[in-house]
């Protein structure tokens, strides 16, 4: 028994020294091997590796994963026009992937991720302040907002490698003015708006205006050539029924005497209660003496 209990002891500590000796790096961490304190080694492949058993070597892992600074509250800068504005950004980053990076991160730090966030977001509001002083409240909110971001990113790049932190990304999320001018902006932009407002409709009233009076010259030009048109067709028109009463007439002078005395029988006899007097042997009544009347001058009343 007390060699079956030696044995199972002496395989428990044999398992728990060689457990000590294993050790897995994950895809998402870096591993630091120490050496009696000293940093030997960083692995960055994933995978089983060996290790001497503590206190001889150990082993600290690192997140290597995209890590975001996010600001919790917008903070406030100055223009290049002494305006206060609100800023909210954020940034991409991780720990360097370069030879050295993760070792000179772990000596920065001492590992410490919130230390390193502290220290990013120095660097971030430092070169957020070096950008945007020396540019217009325009420039930074639309203006030239691409190059902004990117005079950040240089900045912070390079600044960031110092310690370790590669940068994946910056953006600004939000640029506004301070509450304190918001309405005095608000006011400035709703007069300009009057203005051009104002503006235009004084230009589309005087544009009307033109349109108005064009279409009413035109109107009087096209009433005017319609009527030059229609009298010009009415007098042909004349021209042409006179020249074919002229011919249909000439054929035959004495029925064409004969049809104006009936025309003119009609006019004069239209309304029933108009009273004339005039001699029956007059010319007028001449075709009322039947058809065998005798010319103008000879006796009255004769037939053959």
């Amino acid at each position: 028994m007390n060699r079956i209990a030696s044995t199972l002891v002496a395989a428990f500590v044999a398992f728990l020294l060689l457990s000590s000796t294993v050790f897995v790096v994950d895809q998402r961490k870096y591993a630091i091997v120490f050496a009696l304190g000293q940093i030997k080694e960083v692995i960055r492949e994933p995978g089983l590796h060996f290790k001497l058993p503590p206190p001889f070597q150990n082993v600290l892992f690192l997140d290597n994963r995209i890590m975001t600074i996010e600001s919790p509250d917008a903070e406030r800068f100055i223009t290049a026009e002494k305006m206060n504005i609100l800023v909210d950004s954020f940034v991409k980053w991780r720990i360097g992937r370069a030879d050295g990076q993760p070792k000179l991160y772990y000596v920065t730090f001492n590992g410490d991720e919130n230390r390193a966030r502290d220290r990013m977001s120095q660097i971030i509001k430092a070169a957020l302040n070096e950008e945007i002083t020396k540019r217009t409240v325009g420039e930074v909110i639309s203006g030239q907002r691409g190059k902004v971001m990117e005079g950040i990113r240089t900045k912070v790049v390079a600044e960031a490698a110092q310690i370790g932190v590669e940068i994946i990304d910056v953006r600004l999320k939000r640029v506004e003015y301070v509450e304190q001018i918001n309405n005095s902006v608000y006011d400035r932009m709703k007069a300009e708006r009057l203005r051009v407002a104002n503006e235009l409709r004084s230009t589309g009233s005087a544009d009307s205006e033109k349109i108005r009076a064009d279409a009413e010259r035109q109107r009087s030009v096209i009433l005017a050539e319609a009527y030059r048109d229609a009298e010009q067709i009415k007098g042909e028109g004349d021209a042409k029924a006179s020249a074919i009463y002229a011919e249909a007439f000439g054929k035959n002078p004495e029925f064409y005497k004969f049809y104006r005395s009936l025309e003119a029988y009609r006019a004069t006899f239209k309304n029933h209660s108009d009273v004339m007097v005039m001699d029956s042997s007059s010319d007028f009544f001449k075709y009322f003496k039947g058809t065998g009347a005798a010319p103008a001058g000879a006796p009255a009343g004769g037939k053959k």
